[in-house]
């Protein structure tokens, strides 16, 4: 390996931007996810613990469109890094202690949306009663034709789920559109 070769999660080559804001995510990323509405999603993967035979939930999330990949991690209590084709599936992961490797459609929810064109992306914002911190970058969420996917902060970890509707109580959340 290189040594200016990142590796993060055992990623060789993985350099996630790491924000704690839905709108500066969103205004980041604006222009690439313009780029892929319309698109099939063709393919999902997760990290996959080989030993515990359970998803390694800290690594990204990875869907499949056309010819780019959009990786989504989250990490800490509020924080979500997008990359864009970063992550070389191909090559062996690093993991300390850990054997890891890729899945593919290794959740239902990535399975349900799985062919479906991707009709809008937003971030998803908890509302919060702290003056110092109004507002928690909470989910990515991706809307396909017939399906919703969101890619959620589940305490230092991605949790994913497909129900229709935000889970957060009425009134404490938001939706801050990226495209």
């Amino acid at each position: 390996m290189s040594p200016w070769r990142s590796v993060v999660l055992g990623i060789e080559g993985y350099e996630p931007q790491w924000c704690h804001s839905g709108r500066t995510l969103a205004a980041v990323h604006r222009p690439r996810f313009a780029r892929i509405i319309g698109q099939p999603l063709e393919g999902a993967w997760l990290m996959w613990d080989l030993d515990r035979r359970k998803w390694f939930a800290d690594g990204p999330v990875i869907l499949g469109f056309g010819d780019v990949n959009v990786e989504v991690t989250h990490r800490k209590f509020d924080e979500c890094g997008i990359s864009w084709g970063q992550v070389d599936m191909s090559m062996s992961l690093d993991g300390p202690g850990l054997t890891l490797d890729w899945r593919p459609d290794a959740h239902p929810a990535l399975v349900a949306a799985r062919g479906r064109r991707l009709r809008e992306v937003n971030v998803i914002e908890r509302i919060m009663p702290s003056h110092w911190r109004p507002r928690v970058l909470h989910a990515v969420e991706f809307l396909f034709e017939g399906s919703r996917l969101a890619i959620y902060n589940a305490l230092d970890e991605n949790g994913i789920t497909d129900e229709t509707e935000v889970d957060l109580p009425v009134g404490f959340w938001c939706r801050v559109p990226i495209a």
